[in-house]
């Protein structure tokens, strides 16, 4: 069964579908869009996610957050986005009212959203998937050691070094990119916020990290690598794209449920 509904979040109206195969699912999943994604997600994939969860028993809401997709009011950016998470919470519990416990899953900014706010909004667990740890947009902030990473497989790709030999690459860009490269690793103030406020999420947490992703990457080179909830997944694809990977990142997902 897939209905849309709507919901208030201040003075604004936010739009959402739910997914769900039975009026009885006591175990749900609240999907919070990353960026200025709307609730289908990258070409649907976060509807196909939503159907397959839901023929596991497991109901599913999705929603847009403010000024995004059909929903009213100006985007508040992922920072603050937590009015629109709390929101999207109160509106599933009130469509199904047998569910007790609610997870979250997230990916790229919406899964920092989640480290952010998630504490305090009343979630029983989370699924991080990828998050994004930049205070900017500018992918050249990235941290040194993601840096490294890229630069290693530019030298261990032929095209690359082509590009390199022919004069196809910007040498003052490059200059600057292997100068930060080289740099000490530095945690921002958003990872330092999103750590501490993570620490007191009572609840369950899983973080979900595609290997070859640019944005895992820059996770990972902030991020304790020992921090037991990390899974990872040789996917260079952000949104785990590809019916093999979406495989794994359902099977992950009721992991966490479980």
């Amino acid at each position: 069964m897939r209905r849309h509904l709507t919901f208030p979040c201040g003075h604004d109206t936010l739009v959402g579908t739910l997914d769900m195969e039975a009026a009885t699912g006591t175990t749900g999943v609240l999907l919070v869009s990353g960026g200025r994604e709307i609730r289908a997600g990258s070409w649907g994939g976060q509807a196909q996610l939503a159907t397959r969860l839901a023929a596991a028993g497991v109901p599913v809401l999705r929603y847009d957050r403010r000024g995004v997709g059909e929903s009213e009011g100006s985007d508040p950016g992922f920072l603050h986005t937590r009015d629109d998470i709390a929101a999207a919470l109160a509106a599933f519990h009130a469509a199904v009212p047998s569910l007790r416990r609610v997870f979250a899953f997230g990916n790229c900014d919406a899964a920092a959203a989640l480290m952010l706010h998630g504490a305090e909004i009343g979630l029983d667990g989370l699924v991080l998937a990828n998050p994004w740890t930049l205070e900017t947009d500018d992918a050249d902030a990235a941290p040194p050691a993601a840096l490294r990473q890229r630069y290693l497989a530019k030298l261990a790709n032929p095209r690359e070094v082509l590009r390199l030999l022919t004069g196809g690459v910007n040498l003052a860009k490059l200059a600057r990119g292997l100068r930060r490269a080289a740099a000490a690793p530095a945690r921002s103030s958003l990872v330092d916020s999103m750590a501490a406020n993570l620490a007191g999420f009572p609840g369950p947490v899983t973080i979900l990290l595609a290997t070859g992703d640019r944005t895992a990457q820059m996770f990972a080179a902030v991020w304790p690598a020992e921090d037991p909830r990390i899974q990872r997944h040789a996917s260079s694809g952000h949104s785990f794209a590809g019916e093999e990977a979406q495989g794994w990142l359902l099977e992950r997902l009721l992991e966490a449920l479980r």
